[in-house]
């Protein structure tokens, strides 16, 4: 379900991703975005699918994303600087209802607007709790996508809460699922930000679809 890659390629994701990684800023409002000056890919899922422990496996770091035990208090676009090469965004979580609808729909409308207008956004990663996949309030987030024309790729969380085989399934019904989405990346990732399954595949494809050599 993943792209495969070499030893050479994995080990450059490695260095790279081993740089140090910063916190730059968060964004309440669309004119507060960093100039696009850096190639960038955006992290974007369901409140409390794991994204800030994902950011946190990618760079090895426990505390440069800082999870809320409230869902849905990830309400800015925050942006994470890795090594002067690449910036890491993470887009404000969806599908949480304690906010109410007014503001709910004020960092949803936040977060199309900066997949509209990013012109250094090269893809975009959303995560899918892998013991779930994709639910209907994730369909809302695959059309935006789609609408946006960003290239998106699905990374599915938490695959050490599964059973042996149960992720590769997941996986191939994941990518039936978006198979005829037209701004969906070919490939499905399974990943586990506590075992660290999946992290160099990952890496790998950061690289990859930034275009750093």
């Amino acid at each position: 379900m993943t792209d495969a890659f070499t030893e050479d390629q994995i080990e450059a994701a490695r260095v790279l991703f081993a740089q140090p990684a910063t916190f730059v800023m968060g964004c309440a409002k669309i004119e507060q975005l960093p100039a696009p000056d850096l190639p960038e890919v955006a992290f974007a899922g369901r409140s409390n699918v794991g994204k800030s422990s994902l950011i946190n496996a990618l760079v090895g770091m426990n505390k440069l994303a800082r999870a809320s035990n409230e869902p849905g208090r990830t309400r800015e676009v925050n942006f994470f600087d890795l090594g002067g090469r690449l910036r890491l965004v993470d887009l404000p979580g969806y599908g949480w209802a304690k906010a109410g609808k007014q503001v709910t729909k004020k960092f949803q409308n936040l977060g199309r607007d900066y997949l509209r207008g990013r012109v250094s956004l090269k893809r975009v990663y959303l995560l899918i709790d892998s013991r779930h996949g994709l639910k209907s309030v994730d369909t809302e987030a695959l059309d935006a996508l789609d609408e946006a024309a960003v290239s998106y790729q699905i990374v599915l969380t938490k695959a050490d809460k599964l059973k042996k085989g149960e992720g590769a399934a997941m996986a191939a019904q994941t990518l039936k699922a978006i198979a005829k989405r037209p701004a969906a990346y070919p490939a499905v990732l399974v990943t586990s930000s506590d075992k660290g399954e999946g992290m160099p595949e990952l890496r790998a494809e950061i690289m990859r679809a930034c275009e750093i050599v």
